[in-house]
């Protein structure tokens, strides 16, 4: 096909094309569409939409197009008219492909859908070799062609070279009549017509070229463009069917301009360059000789055969594989060659009737899948001869979050965000399910919150863990929450309470019915810590729920393809706009692993103005930067969506379970776990993106200590993690498309700056201070050496406190000092001049700093915290990066970190071992030292120093004493016994009485006393006692337990049926469920694989810590030694600059000296030394920064696309007085679906809103009444859904009063009319769906406590009756308790234990 295509295009464009007139040529354009409409017509199969019809318009377009074959060599009599249908006709074979339907019952149809899909699977290699056939072809085919219209073919290689050359050229040259008086002939006069030879310009088949080239790449860029952002019918479809009538216009205006006046074209093209016009009186002769009314049956019937350019299916942003079937175009033919290779099976994968869009409760795993799987016959589609369904490729998104230790309002914020995450996927599945219409941006949600260290000792009971204070914390403000997103206030349905294998799960039913799942890890049972809740998550959702499904393997892998994972911190902020634009990435292209949005941060203070400017210039010039030449090394996990497929590559997720062992691995994989799971995907061939218009918020630290230890954590594993990659750069390179050896050597780059950018920052201060106190360069050396030097020594030597203070005094003086260094700088460059690099540099990195907020208006005021930036330099870029890698060996998490509750045997055990440390040090002492011997030892230390020195022993001097950390447990332990003390005798006192009353009632001892809790929530503290106390304590408490089991049986625990935190008030009345043998069984396995906890051995951490201080050692040894070495060179180049320097041509100063005694004139010229090493590191920033601003323009366009691709532009869209009833409901089904389910103002719908509207003015509150309203209000209809089918239903036409939230649609009583219609479809839907005996929520019994339709029709005001709430409550809990049914199991139930023990093993016992 494509030999055949080839030889169509050349026959067409050196023989046919020459020999007709430029009108007739472009006419012929529109005549190159026969045989894509003969395969339309035959690709035509039963069950199609108007088969008829458009068999019909087949019929007539190839008619229509064969008529080209017949009419031009009929007219155009010469002897090459046999070329034109031929041409024509094998040309139109190129677009074969696209026209070719599987469907279709013609076998032959059928074999090339075949070619077109291995095809479409190989294109790229195959068209390696296609492309150098297509070049033979096309050389040969034109050799053997131009023998029919040049006499001496040798003269094309012969004058080959002369044509590109100024030459001799004949032409006719017309002069013009200047009087209008006739003269007599004059035999001396010149003739006003003759031939005459002028010169061509040189270069001008270059010219030429290069103008059609450009036209045609432009139009093919511009094209595709506008298919990518979602603007084909008006900025693609319509310019495309207007090109060759326009053409044809302005051919003919030209045509006669030209005819009128011959030398109107003389001073814009060349004399000897213009194109072929009709002949006689064209106007005239327009209809009647040139056929123009042919030409317009060509027109329409190209138009109907390139109908599918005006009706688009494909999603936001798509790939050009995915708009064009062959991405390659024809130069000389370019309108119709995009047009007929615009795909047209671009259909929607998934339909609203094919997408389960009933909420199934959270009781068992697999029948969350199971409603995906289970469907009929007519939805599953083959795909590569595997049955793949296309409710396969619904999107699935799992917001998973890890919780660590955060204040109310920032969990309130997470909280806030996937409550709007809901609202919106509530909003686009009742728009499907009611509205029918198909939403491409439809997905399904659920969100997962895994609290590490989850559990603590209960003040009750010393022996039983409960929950902590964050996790009732939880509890507490998702009503806030709620409240807050739907602007009414909701109460939630007390969450379902699961024990666990690794500690418990409570499961809330947010108002859009979707999950919100709390995994509580007990650190005693399963590995805490942010990676190994990232393992159980992955694990869990992408091994256990999707590879445990008894579905196809194929399916499974589709279904991977389209899940995502959202994760989260406990902190951010987000809306589903900024998670949409992540998912669109996604669906553009299959290889992308991961995208991560723009994080902004949060807070007050200046440390948070400095996070704000970094934040801002990292994102704008560097993530661009690895965006557009390579990929993105790190998606932060605050913010970022992953791929399920990328995550279950068998070298990614499994890797990402490697235990650390070696020091490295510490500093690696804990220290940066998200970086790292990034570099793993990048190994792995993966693309990693960033979407700059996804906006995310997170709170930052907002002080300086807990600022610095952030970074000491993730500066140390961006290093590592950086080098890892270098390391394997060549196998990186291999496996991914995406990563360069440019991209390498700019990380290298990038990295290299890093290390040597302390010794940067010094030499800078150093010459700063010369240049502005006028000292010697060895003066400012030594004053800038030594503040360094003793920094260092402090973080080797001196706690974490102390480092931290010292680095804020530091970073204090050298804001200071900076100031010196811009009046420094500012001196030196008016001494240089604006020439020297120093101001080249300077200038363009504040112009590229500027440039890059205006091209970010929304963030254009991060620039303004520059200034601080600019002075914190010495700080962030020199003190930082010491006191990180001084304290690499420190691999603990350094903030939230809060007090845990110790039990007492913990405490016991402290204290003999306080104890025995120090009776040790006693002897030490006492043996050892000088003093102790001679019996003048002053006792026990109470001090320790920082800086300690000795000799020998017989004398230490300590600096910068403070109290050892083991003083304060002595204090506590001494106030603790005597409040021990207090709490037994108050213990013994209750204990009787308790006794005497329970005797006098008759009854005995159903519970303890509150002040018999109160002792032992005080034996948890920490005591410490003399030998004798403590067996008095243990036979006391010895005989207290022997009298509790005596008076109150001792309850049987199990923590997967009974555990003791599940009977904690705190959690609300929920109800009590039990996980499935399966998943039960999954965590086992997972956490003996996995997860278990690592052991506490001393021995092992005394190793690692070992080994940790010798790899902190060698790296920080070798980064002095790498800045020594750049400082000294550069230092000693300055020095010498006299003698070794290269002179910088910008910048020259001119000397011109006038000698009187000789008369002369002496002008020298004074050029800018530079030192060789300091120029050769200025023009290494100066490219890196070159590339990041270049590489942020081009991302910039790539964001401005994406989001002209997400919103509808006025310009281009139809308006709405034009638009039909049905494609206003279409075109705006969410929004209307959001505006029916508002929970607000759904009691008040028949009121006005004029209380909201005056609320805020005081003299027109109404106070009294809203509360007076408030003690009457009944029970509020709490989920979404519900909420949607009472306006739904309450809709009729003319009465938009009874659903005001749809006022602010424009044409409401057009819209009324249209939903009412759709209602009556629905329900005669179901009806018939019911009388078949189908299942829907209308006739399963188990769906029908949700609400019938006919039950809701019946009520004339459109009121909801017998309905229950499933997610939501407005009342108290006792009411839930008394009007709801739950199915609670007695936790001290000894039966109800061994009921679920009974059910539980009854399968296994069977499978068996």
């Amino acid at each position: 096909m494509e030999s055949l295509h080839v030889l169509g295009l050349v026959l067409l464009l050196f023989v046919v094309l020459p020999d007709l007139d430029v009108i007739k040529a472009v006419m012929l354009t529109n005549c190159v569409c026969f045989m894509p409409a003969v395969f339309s017509l035959l690709s035509r199969y039963k069950g199609e939409d108007r088969r008829s019809v458009k068999v019909i318009l087949d019929i007539i377009s190839i008619i229509a197009q064969a008529t080209g074959f017949v009419v031009w060599p009929i007219v155009e009599l010469h002897k090459r008219s046999w070329a034109i249908p031929v041409a024509v006709f094998l040309l139109s074979l190129g677009w074969w492909e696209n026209y070719i339907d599987k469907r279709s019952p013609i076998k032959i149809i059928k074999k090339l859908s075949k070619v077109k899909d291995d095809l479409r699977r190989s294109r790229y290699f195959t068209y390696l070799f296609i492309s150098i056939w297509k070049i033979i072809i096309i050389f040969c085919s034109m050799l053997a062609l131009l023998s029919l219209t040049m006499e001496h073919t040798a003269q094309v290689f012969r004058l080959f070279k002369q044509s590109f050359q100024s030459h001799m050229i004949t032409v006719h040259q017309i002069r013009k009549s200047v009087l209008d008086s006739n003269f007599p002939d004059l035999p001396t006069a010149s003739p006003l017509d003759e031939e005459i030879v002028i010169d061509s310009f040189e270069m001008t088949p270059i010219y030429v070229a290069l103008i059609q080239v450009s036209a045609s790449l432009l139009c093919y860029v511009f094209g595709k463009f506008a298919c990518k952002i979602c603007i084909q019918g008006f900025s693609f479809a319509f310019p495309i069917s207007l090109t060759v009538p326009v053409t044809m216009s302005l051919l003919i205006g030209a045509c006669g301009i030209r005819t009128e006046n011959e030398c109107f074209y003389e001073n814009i093209l060349p004399k000897y360059l213009f194109w072929t016009c009709p002949e006689g009186e064209f106007f005239q002769d327009f209809v009647s000789k040139q056929f123009a009314w042919i030409w317009l049956v060509w027109l329409l019937s190209q138009t109907w055969i390139a109908i599918h350019i005006w009706t688009p299916k494909c999603e936001r942003l798509a790939s050009t594989e995915k708009l064009f079937v062959n991405p390659m175009y024809i130069g000389v033919l370019v309108d119709q060659s995009i047009a007929l290779n615009r795909r047209r099976d671009d259909i929607a994968e998934v339909k609203s009737s094919e997408i389960d869009l009933e909420v199934t409760e959270y009781n068992d795993n697999s029948q969350y899948y199971e409603t995906i799987s289970v469907k009929t016959n007519d939805t599953s589609s083959s795909h590569n001869g595997r049955s793949v369904r296309n409710i396969d490729h619904i999107t699935r998104m799992y917001a998973c979050a890890t919780m660590w230790h955060e204040t109310p309002d920032e969990m309130i914020q997470m909280l806030n965000s996937v409550m709007r995450m809901d609202e919106d996927q509530s909003a686009r599945r009742n728009a499907q399910k009611y509205l029918n219409i198909v939403d491409p941006d439809y997905y399904e949600f659920e969100v997962h919150a895994y609290f590490d260290d989850a559990f603590e000792l209960s003040d009750d009971n010393d022996e039983e863990m409960v929950v902590n204070r964050f996790v009732k914390q939880m509890i507490r403000v998702i009503d806030v929450a709620a409240s807050n997103v739907h602007q009414t206030n909701i109460r939630l349905k007390p969450p379902k309470k699961y024990p666990t294998p690794y500690g418990g799960r409570l499961v809330w039913s947010m108002p859009g019915k979707n999950k919100l799942i709390a995994h509580l890890k007990d650190k005693i049972k399963i590995r805490h810590r942010k990676r190994w809740s990232q393992v159980m998550y992955m694990y869990y959702l992408l091994g256990h729920r999707l590879m445990e499904l008894p579905i196809d393997v194929s399916r499974k892998e589709v279904i991977a393809e389209n899940t995502y994972i959202l994760t989260l911190d406990g902190d951010i902020n987000f809306r589903p706009p900024a998670v949409q634009l992540l998912v669109d990435l996604m669906k553009k292209n299959r290889n992308l692993g991961a995208a991560c949005g723009r994080i902004h941060p949060v807070g007050t203070g200046p440390m948070v103005w400095y996070q704000k400017f970094e934040y801002a210039i990292g994102h704008w010039l560097q993530k661009a930067t690895e965006h557009m030449i390579g990929c993105v090394l790190c998606s932060p996990g605050c913010f970022s969506l992953f791929r399920a497929k990328a995550l279950m590559d068998d070298n990614v997720m499994r890797k990402y379970t490697t235990k650390s062992e070696d020091p490295l691995h510490y500093v690696q994989y804990d220290q940066g776990e998200d970086r790292w799971l990034c570099t793993l995907m990048l190994q792995r061939g993966y693309r990693v993106e960033y979407s700059a218009a996804s906006d995310a918020y997170t709170h930052c630290p907002e002080g300086f200590g807990e600022f610095y230890t952030q970074r000491r954590r993730w500066a140390p594993s961006t290093m590592a993690n950086i080098m890892d990659l270098l390391g394997d750069y060549k196998r990186t390179v291999e496996i991914n498309d995406n990563i360069s050896v440019p991209y390498i050597i700019y990380q290298a780059m990038l990295m290299v700056g890093t290390v040597l950018g302390p010794g940067t920052i010094f030499l800078m201060l150093v010459g700063a201070m010369v240049a502005a106190f006028k000292i010697s360069n060895w003066t400012s050396f030594g004053a800038n050496i030594i503040p360094i030097l003793f920094f260092i020594f402090i973080c080797f030597v001196a706690n974490n406190n102390i480092q931290i203070l010292i680095a804020q005094i530091f970073s204090s003086a050298y804001a200071l000092l900076m100031m010196a260094v811009l009046v420094g700088t500012s001196i030196q460059l008016s001494e240089d001049g604006i020439g020297s690099p120093s101001s080249i540099f300077l200038i363009g990195l504040s112009s590229s700093f500027f440039i890059a907020a205006v091209i970010h208006p929304q963030e254009f005021w991060c620039v303004v915290p520059g200034f601080l930036y600019f002075i914190s330099v010495p700080s962030m870029y020199l003190l930082l990066i010491l006191y990180s890698l001084a304290n690499l060996n420190v691999v603990s998490w350094g903030t939230r970190e809060v007090q845990t509750k110790k039990s007492k045997k913990q405490i016991e055990q402290e204290k003999k071992e306080l104890e025995e440390m120090q009776k040790t040090q006693k002897q030490k002492k006492n043996t050892n030292d000088l003093f102790g011997f001679l019996g003048l030892s002053g006792g026990d230390d109470e001090e320790e120093g920082s800086i300690t020195f000795s000799l020998a022993n017989l004398f230490t001097c300590m600096l910068c004493t403070y109290p050892k950390a083991n003083e304060e447990k002595v204090q506590l332990l001494r106030i603790s016994d005597q409040l021990d003390s207090l709490n037994k005798k108050i213990g013994e006192l209750e204990k009787h009485l308790d006794v005497g009353q329970s005797l006098l009632h008759g009854g005995g001892v159903k519970r303890r006393s509150s002040m018999g809790r109160r002792s032992e929530r005080g034996s948890e503290r920490i005591s410490t006692v003399t030998e004798e106390a403590e067996a008095e304590e243990d036979f006391e408490s010895n005989s207290e337990d022997a009298d509790s089991e005596g008076l109150e049986p001792k309850v049987e625990r199990d923590d997967l049926v009974n555990p003791y935190w599940i009977e904690d008030k705190d959690l609300k009345r929920g109800e009590v469920e039990y996980l499935n043998g399966a998943e039960i069984q999954f965590w086992k396995e997972m956490i003996e694989k996995y997860l278990y906890p690592l052991d506490q051995n001393k021995e092992h951490e005394a190793r690692v810590a070992s080994e940790l201080k010798e790899l902190r050692n060698k790296v920080i040894f070798g980064f002095l030694m790498s800045n020594a070495l750049f400082i000294l060179i550069v230092f000693l180049l300055q020095l010498h600059k006299d003698q070794l320097h290269i002179n910088w041509p910008l910048g020259v100063k001119t000397n011109i000296t006038y000698i009187p005694e000789t008369s002369e004139v002496r002008i020298d010229k004074e050029y800018l030394q530079l030192e060789p090493i300091g120029l050769v590191f200025a023009s290494f920033f100066a490219i890196i920064l070159i590339i990041q601003f270049l590489g942020m323009l081009f991302h910039r366009f790539g964001t401005l696309s994406h989001i002209l691709a997400s919103i509808e532009l006025t310009c281009c869209r139809q308006k709405v007085d034009d638009m039909t009833d049905d494609a206003f409901v279409d075109k705006n089904a969410v929004q209307i679906a959001r505006q029916l389910q508002k929970l607000r103002g759904l009691e008040d719908d028949e009121k006005d809103d004029d209380d909201y509207e005056t609320g805020d003015r005081l003299a027109r509150r109404k106070t009294i009444q809203n509360l007076e309203k408030r003690r009457h209000q009944k029970a509020r209809v709490g989920t979404l859904d519900v909420a949607f089918k009472k306006r739904f239903m309450s809709i009729a036409p003319g009465n938009e009063a009874v659903t005001p939230v749809l006022s602010g649609l424009h044409r409401s009583k057009d819209t009324m009319r249209v939903l009412v219609d759709r209602r009556i479809s629905m329900i005669k839907k179901h009806n018939q769906m019911e009388t078949l005996g189908a299942r829907n929520q209308f006739s399963n019994p188990t769906n029908r406590q949700r609400g019938r339709l006919d039950r809701l029709v019946s009520s004339s005001n459109g009121s909801v009756k017998g309905y229950n709430n499933s997610a939501v409550e407005a009342c108290s809990d006792e009411e839930t308790g008394r009007n709801q049914r739950m199915q609670i199991y007695n936790t001290g139930s000894r039966s109800s234990v061994v009921t679920y023990r009974e059910e539980t093993e009854a399968p296994r016992k069977r499978h068996k």
